[in-house]
């Protein structure tokens, strides 16, 4: 079975994209390529047990067994020492994007405590979206009672676009909830 997001894409959101830039083909258009979901564990990055908790904690959030990422080099004023462990890290691609980005646009976000929107200033020159969580709590997979601490998140969704607007109006078409650009 496709996912939900999967299907309105293909019906909807290629032709909305394809008239409103004037693409020749739908090909053209800004497509999703994955989803990186990113968690730092800083210092509690050497507890065996911290790095299985948030493991598990990453992976009922993605359905992905996560990546244990390394630190490349030694920082004395951040105690880091090269080689050891320094967080976590999943990548989604295919349904399991679309299902996540799903879930993310119409569960969690709105479970964001005074949550206004999120600012369309995120992008890079190549047109991906990069933005933090706070709490990785508002996932309503995660039990809140087996959370030894809240942590954060960082999601970068990478979109096969040369140009910003592009990369914007395609997450704009997926719902995704952008604090309005003023108008001066």
């Amino acid at each position: 079975m496709t996912p939900r997001l999967k299907e309105i894409y293909n019906k909807d959101i290629v032709t909305n994209l394809k008239s409103k830039f004037g693409y020749k083909n739908i090909n053209m258009g800004p497509k999703l390529e994955k989803i990186v979901i990113n968690m730092g564990l800083g210092l509690d990055g050497n507890d065996s047990k911290i790095i299985k908790s948030c493991e598990n904690d990453l992976s009922m959030l993605t359905g992905q067994k996560p990546v244990v990422t390394k630190f490349k080099k030694s920082i004395s004023n951040f105690k880091t020492r090269k080689g050891t462990n320094a967080g976590l890290k999943v990548s989604l691609r295919k349904d399991m994007m679309y299902e996540f980005l799903d879930r993310l646009v119409n569960i969690a976000l709105p479970r964001i405590k005074d949550f206004r929107g999120l600012s369309p200033k995120a992008f890079d020159k190549k047109g991906n979206y990069t933005f933090g969580i706070k709490e990785h709590i508002i996932f309503p997979e995660v039990n809140f009672d087996k959370v030894e601490k809240i942590r954060g998140l960082d999601i970068t969704i990478v979109i096969s676009s040369q140009k910003v607007d592009h990369s914007y109006e395609l997450l704009k078409q997926f719902n995704f909830p952008f604090i309005e650009k003023e108008k001066n």
